[in-house]
């Protein structure tokens, strides 16, 4: 007989087909594991992500969000994009797949909100319909913006020419919870062709003020609506799909006119590796009134970073300790 018995739901984030998108497992009570035995879980379950959530009383969770920890096979993270969407989408409830479905969202006190409370605060995820679709939004923090990186130093860690790097844009650091150096290349086809070498990348990384580096690239406009192609490699990997790098990119784009002041875009993922996601972002930009003033080095502010899209639940299961 078993001791301790601990459900979980695998869920494929960023994507309304069954197995493409990124996996994520979500242990919807996790009360009675250590840090030890989430971390081993996490190893267990070999995703880039699980959450772990603590339920508490309907009063705490109203005022400070479910309590949800993420962890990698390596480590907790303070945030994350995917596991934050694909575990509101878990607390949620079943998909439903019209607007004209009956029944409630199954959230405290909202029925098109749920709040989680991650290490970095508390973030929030809107729930709508798109095209007959349960869609949620996710609310990152305000970016911050970091140091602006060099082409030639990141072209051969990526096995790319220093002709494949956009030299029009920067290669800049941003975070909204996590640092990721933005780096522009010229074409889906250079895109596609880079090798990252991990061990370089870590020592590369290590003496800048980035995590992990975001590939991106203009992946051309489809009924109005732009959209980019995006790769990203961590832990010896390569990512399917990456909402907090999304957010970043996101805020990168407006600040430096790829895309306008709420503009939804679309970012592709994972298309390499044949876990394709979509991502919709957007951030607003307000101005700064002092960034008119000649004496001052201020700029205007990039807020309301938003990430969003659908998930798909695959799995149900329960781990034996």
């Amino acid at each position: 007989m078993y001791e301790r018995r601990f459900s979980f739901r695998k869920l494929d984030v960023f994507t309304s087909k069954p197995l493409e998108g990124n996996q994520l497992a979500v242990f919807t009570d996790a009360r009675g594991l250590s840090d030890a035995d989430m971390q081993a879980l996490a190893r267990e379950m070999n995703l880039s992500e699980t959450t772990f959530v603590f339920p508490r009383d309907f009063a705490t969770e109203r005022e400070h969000g479910i309590k949800t920890r993420i962890f990698t096979v390596a480590e907790e993270l303070p945030f994350a994009g995917h596991p934050t969407l694909g575990t509101a989408f878990a607390l949620h409830g079943p998909d439903r797949r019209s607007a004209g479905a009956s029944g409630k969202f199954r959230v405290y006190g909202h029925e098109d909100r749920i709040e989680l409370q991650l290490p970095i605060g508390k973030i929030q995820v809107d729930f709508s319909f798109k095209e007959g679709l349960l869609f949620g939004e996710m609310t990152q923090p305000d970016p911050q913006f970091g140091n602006v990186l060099k082409a030639e130093d990141i072209a051969p860690v990526a096995g790319l020419e220093l002709a494949d790097m956009e030299r029009g844009l920067p290669i800049q650091t941003v975070s909204t919870g996590i640092p990721f150096a933005i780096v522009p290349v010229k074409s889906l086809e250079a895109l596609g062709r880079i090798r990252l070498d991990q061990k370089k990348a870590e020592a590369y990384l290590g003496r800048t003020d980035a995590k992990f580096l975001y590939f991106i690239t203009p992946g051309g406009v489809t009924d109005g609506v732009t959209r980019m192609r995006a790769r990203m490699f961590f832990y010896n990997g390569e990512d399917p799909a990456t909402g907090s790098a999304a957010g970043c990119c996101a805020a990168w784009m407006v600040r430096h006119g790829v895309a306008q002041s709420d503009q939804e875009v679309v970012i592709e993922q994972g298309v390499e590796m044949k876990r394709r996601s979509v991502m919709h972002v957007r951030a607003a930009q307000v101005s700064n009134p002092r960034a008119g003033n000649a004496k001052s080095t201020e700029v205007d502010s990039i807020v309301n970073v938003r990430v969003g899209g659908n998930v798909v639940e695959v799995m149900q299961g329960e781990v034996f300790l």
